[in-house]
């Protein structure tokens, strides 16, 4: 029973306080919310007299809606201003789109008066078709003006005026061809490519990867990059790699000589006292315990080390004024180093890590032009990163 009355409970209170919610929200005037709370309430048991609190609530804030609605696109509607076409049409299908929610619920009873709640619904087909193939022509007049500035944030402008418009009005006129005109004059083309300012030859394929922009995965709706120019389009910004400077070390071996050891187990042994005699437990045998001894390995430790640094600087340049935008330095290196190691003695005195080193042997040293390639890829990573965070336009 105390588990029954404690479940009643909680039952009450979340729905008083589902009755409380809706009710603040219709004194806010947030009356599409308070009626979307109503509305899943009594998706169940909507006849139930504990459901009736939301009943009132509903009929309430769909009148007011509906109110407040209608009062806005009569005053929009005499302000005669095309721009306020697209609030006309949303306010239409809202005021379709709120019948729609409360249609499948209908009739809701109000078991006090004895009468149904009251939802005056109208057909607003004809209010819907009219806005929309006013806001229609407004778009397409307004994206084709667009079309025609010399400004590319007007194209863009114009490209997502025709995208709404493609998804009110789908086929409407030759708006796919509009957009792809928008989409084409209203990219930013950078032209990528790199400079050499040290006294050293950049290997070509350093040169090429950090050029494929196909990998950085960088390109977006309104950039594109191409590190190989393209008959036909004019470039807006330039990105150039500047190469200032190449540090290579020489090659370096380096030896080391030290000694390991270590204690390990070498069978049993007797135990003995402090005066050299066997000890023995109490029924006379001999105590026997591990017979510990110290093996030794002497390493002759090889360290092949070469290391390679680039610096270079990332230019941001706008083709149409011909000035630097900024500039961002960025450097890499790349180090090369093999350790090998030789013994004499037992190897076993050596920690089971090093055991590796044993089965190294020297190696060729990478050429000057290889080690400039291998730090390719911290470079690229650098560059996709300041390009990231530094776009063109902002």
């Amino acid at each position: 029973m105390r588990k029954i009355t404690l479940l009643l409970s909680i039952l009450l209170l979340i729905y008083s306080c589902g009755v409380k919610k809706t009710q603040s929200l219709l004194s806010d005037g947030d009356y599409d919310n308070a009626i979307n709370r109503a509305v899943e309430a009594l998706r169940t048991k909507k006849d139930a007299k504990g459901k009736q609190d939301y009943v009132y609530l509903l009929e309430e804030a769909f009148a007011k809606a509906k109110d407040r609605d209608l009062r806005n696109i009569d005053m929009l509607a005499k302000d005669a201003n095309p721009a306020n076409l697209e609030k006309i049409y949303n306010d239409y299908l809202q005021l379709n789109n709120r019948q729609e929610r409360i249609r499948p619920l209908l009739p809701l009873q109000l078991l006090k008066e004895g009468r149904n709640a009251y939802f005056p619904f109208d057909n607003y087909s004809d209010q819907i078709i009219n806005s929309k193939n006013a806001l229609s022509k407004y778009l397409y007049d307004n994206a084709v003006k667009l079309l025609k500035s010399n400004n590319k944030m007007d194209f863009r402008k114009s490209y997502d005026d025709l995208g709404y418009l493609e998804s009110i009005n789908p086929g409407y006129k030759d708006v796919t061809k509009l957009m792809n005109q928008a989409q084409q004059k209203g990219t930013d083309f950078v032209s990528v490519y790199t400079k050499n300012e040290t006294n050293m030859v950049i290997p070509v394929r350093l040169q090429s990867d950090l050029l494929d922009f196909s990998t950085f995965g960088l390109n977006d709706k309104w950039t594109v990059y191409h590190s190989n120019k393209q008959k036909g389009i004019s470039y807006d910004y330039g990105l150039i790699v500047n190469f200032r400077q190449i540090n290579i070390s020489p090659e370096q071996i380096k030896e080391k000589e030290f000694i390991k050891e270590k204690q390990i187990k070498d069978g049993v042994k007797a135990l003995l006292n402090s005066q050299g005699n066997v000890v023995k437990d109490s029924l006379g045998h001999t105590i026997m315990v591990d017979n510990f001894k110290t093996i030794r390995v002497d390493i002759y430790e090889f360290r092949q080390f070469k290391s390679c640094q680039v610096t270079a600087k990332v230019d941001y340049i706008d083709f149409r004024t011909n000035q630097l935008i900024e500039a961002f330095p960025i450097s890499s290196e790349f180090v090369f180093e093999n350790i090998y190691s030789t013994y004499n003695g037992d190897k076993n005195a050596c920690d089971d890590s090093y055991m590796p080193y044993f089965n190294k042997r020297a190696v060729a040293f990478p050429s000057n032009d290889q080690m400039v390639y291998d730090s390719g890829e911290d470079l690229k990573a650098k560059l996709k990163d300041i390009i990231v965070r530094n776009r063109f336009r902002r």
